[in-house]
């Protein structure tokens, strides 16, 4: 039986170990983590980040830290240190975890978010004349739909700006306490669960989970987690079919969307910690350590993915590898709000006119999420004579 430290690791720098690099540059130190631990004939490779991490790259780990929950534990995991994050379902585990969510479940099924949908189209903000930004017209866009879903509209605009904002930031500023700004989503949230407790008639997100145990901290929970992952995927959908505007049909864009999370995942890195002693490939991996899994390697992983790279939405005619594919993680543990995100994207891209790419930075910048550098500015295809042409 080996040790933890037998592992491949990717260099380390002297005095922080992989630390700088988590921070700094954390897409190519897992990039090459993955090359070792493949070279190595090996799916797991280990960091080092003050305590025993490792991160898998194939299907078979993702299957396990997925499915067995009973081993790979969410209650300490990197959620736990971002205040926006560290409550409701996304910390609980086995035993209750399958009962809260169950609770939630019909709230974001499609039969509920279909009936919201009238409601949610009519927040999308339009289209703005000549050259615009994609990531700052997704950001406000997002903002409006997630406000027409959970609160009909009738959340303080200013506030959940507000209250959402450090999200975009880099770390460390998503994991600062704010207790005052969070005291005032608070009471905001609870001014207007009580109407709808008192009132009926009402049917948003907010009207299905304030009744249930824990229901206001969910909102807020569910709201933070699903601002950014929505918006980032958007902007990212936007920016390729305004290169590709082969694409821009609403019969491709469920293929553009899967293709553009499969290169660009949001949800980058999922954790969770061992509550034992794990053996794996013949490695001890001890219990209390990080396990990581991440979407963004699976996406790209050059045994399972043809051109892995490259964006070709044509790929999605067929189903994926078993395992291998986890915008939305899998699971038990399915992202809550997988078909909301869906259902607002695929109406913000019907309702946008053909698209020309003027320029644009699409570099993805790993925080809390993982979106474009930006900007992305793009033009209606009317008027791109009139923009001149940038670097993309």
């Amino acid at each position: 039986m080996r040790a933890l430290s037998t592992l491949p690791e990717p260099p380390t720098r002297p005095g922080n170990g992989h630390l700088q690099d988590w921070a700094l540059r954390p897409l190519p130190l897992i990039e090459e983590g993955a090359a070792r631990a493949r070279a190595a004939g090996g799916d797991v490779f280990r960091l080092r980040l003050g305590l025993p991490a490792v991160v898998g790259v194939g299907a078979a780990w993702n299957r396990a830290v997925l499915t067995d929950l009973g081993t790979f534990r969410s209650a300490g995991s990197l959620s736990r240190i971002v205040p926006y994050l560290s409550g409701g379902v996304i910390l609980s585990d086995a035993p209750g975890h399958a009962g809260r969510r169950s609770l939630m479940n019909p709230g974001f099924g499609r039969a509920h978010l279909l009936a919201l949908q009238a409601r949610t189209r009519a927040a999308l903000p339009s289209v703005p004349g000549g050259a615009f930004d994609a990531l700052a017209w997704a950001d406000g866009a997002v903002l409006r739909l997630l406000n027409a879903a959970y609160f009909s509209g009738e959340f303080d605009e200013g506030l959940l700006h507000a209250f959402l904002a450090p999200l975009r930031r880099p770390f460390p500023v998503p994991a600062v306490p704010r207790p005052l700004l969070f005291a005032r989503v608070d009471a905001e949230v609870r001014r207007l669960a009580h109407a709808r407790l008192r009132e009926h008639g009402h049917d948003d997100l907010l009207a299905v989970l304030a009744p249930l145990p824990g229901g206001l901290e969910e909102v807020r929970v569910s709201l933070a987690a699903a601002h950014d992952t929505t918006t980032h995927a958007l902007a990212y959908a936007i920016w390729f079919l305004a290169r590709h505007p082969q694409w821009h049909a609403p019969t491709r864009h469920a293929a553009v969307l899967k293709e553009v999370l499969r290169l660009y995942p949001p949800g980058w890195m999922g954790s969770r910690r061992l509550s034992r002693d794990l053996i794996w490939g013949g490695v001890r991996l001890p219990r209390g350590a990080l396990a990581l899994y991440s979407p963004y390697l699976s996406g790209r992983d050059p045994a399972v993915w043809d051109r892995p790279d490259e964006f070709d939405p044509g790929r999605w005619a067929g189903k994926p590898p078993a395992w291998a594919y986890l915008p939305f993680g899998g699971g038990e543990r399915l992202c809550l709000g997988m078909h909301l995100a869906q259902l607002l994207i695929h109406d913000a891209l019907a309702a946008l006119p053909p698209l020309h790419a003027v320029r644009g930075d699409a570099t993805p910048l790993p925080g809390l999420t993982l979106g474009p550098r930006g900007p992305l500015i793009v033009t209606a295809a009317g008027d791109a004579r009139s923009v001149a042409p940038g670097p993309r």
